[in-house]
C-alpha cells in the first residue's frame, strides 16, 4: 500500500472559527515535518505554533465513505 501525508495547518481565530490552510502533501512523514520546521517561524504560523497537523492517507482509496449534510446558515 502506497501513503502519502498531508499536512494542514489549524488555526482558531478570535471569532470562534477555524482558519484552515492545506500547505501540502509530502511521499514521506520526514518531509511533512521538514515543511513544519520551514514554515513555524513565519507570519501567522508563528502566531499558532501547534497549529500544524499531519495526516497519512492510503493512495487509491475513498475516505469520505458516509456521504454528507448541508446544514442551515
Amino acid at each position: 500500500m502506497t501513503t502519502v501525508f498531508v499536512l494542514h495547518h489549524v488555526a482558531h481565530v478570535d471569532s470562534g472559527a477555524e482558519d484552515e490552510k492545506l500547505i501540502g502533501v509530502y511521499s514521506t512523514r520526514q518531509h511533512a515535518e521538514a515543511a513544519i520546521q520551514r514554515l513555524r517561524s513565519l507570519p501567522g504560523f508563528s502566531d499558532f505554533p501547534d497549529g500544524f497537523v499531519i495526516d497519512e492517507y492510503a493512495l487509491d482509496e475513498d475516505h469520505w465513505t458516509e456521504g454528507f449534510v448541508t446544514l442551515p446558515s
